[in-house]
């Protein structure tokens, strides 16, 4: 092994252990959304992170037809998962088997338009989506890229963790569940115009690790894989 590769392995297993946490899975968005798509939903697809990445899927669902799906800079990344037409009850959603993990945190970022909606609530089904159960009752929505000094942009290059990340640490019910679906919930009534994007969702056995950290892990649990 030569000293990089020996360097970066040792990097890799501090971020891990520095952690105390294993990623489950998680979206960074790597994939643009074709232009023009529209409809009331739409699939994103599976995490492209996480040691249980596999079976994983992002998607939304919107009462109005005419929403339009999008790509737009992400927080630190090139792409997010964006859309407009928001109606009350409109929602992202994941859905991600915690088999074999416990102590389940979740962590994602989220910014709006001036006219997009700006409070959501989390909702967690352990039963396949027959039931939900709210684990957050309402958050706030950033506007990114406010007029005037001293305000904050979500940006491609530097993601601003601290101002865009929503964390739910240690949920109840979410250990080793076959399936679990966090559903993004509007909550808000806003102009059909008006647009929200979230990226970085991340679904983690223990605390979030800190910014960075989560590309290591996901390293990692990829040179893991290949080990077996």
């Amino acid at each position: 092994m030569t000293k990089q590769c020996m360097l970066a392995a040792v990097a890799v297993l501090a971020a891990s252990a520095s952690a105390s946490a294993g990623l489950v899975a998680g979206w960074t968005m790597t994939t643009a959304i074709p232009a023009a798509t529209t409809g009331s939903n739409y699939t994103y697809g599976a995490a492209d992170q996480g040691d249980a990445a596999a079976g994983t899927s992002l998607s939304a669902f919107h009462s109005l037809a005419a929403t339009t799906w999008s790509t737009p800079s992400g927080n630190g990344s090139q792409y997010s998962f964006s859309s407009n037409n928001w109606s009350v009850g409109d929602y992202y959603q994941i859905s991600v088997s915690t088999v074999g993990f416990s102590d389940i945190h979740l962590a994602w970022d989220q910014t709006r338009s001036s006219t997009g909606p700006s409070s959501f609530r989390v909702d967690m089904s352990t039963d396949g989506g027959a039931n939900f159960s709210t684990i957050l009752a309402s958050y706030s929505i950033i506007q990114a890229g406010l007029a005037g000094t001293n305000t904050l942009s979500w940006s491609t290059t530097g993601a601003v963790q601290s101002a865009f990340t929503t964390t739910i640490a240690s949920i109840a019910g979410a250990d080793n569940q076959a399936s679990v679906i966090f559903r993004f919930v509007n909550l808000s009534t806003v102009a059909t115009g008006g647009t929200n994007r979230i990226d970085n969702i991340i679904v983690n056995s223990g605390p979030i690790p800190a910014p960075g950290a989560i590309a290591l892990l996901g390293l990692a649990g990829l040179a893991a894989r290949r080990r077996r």
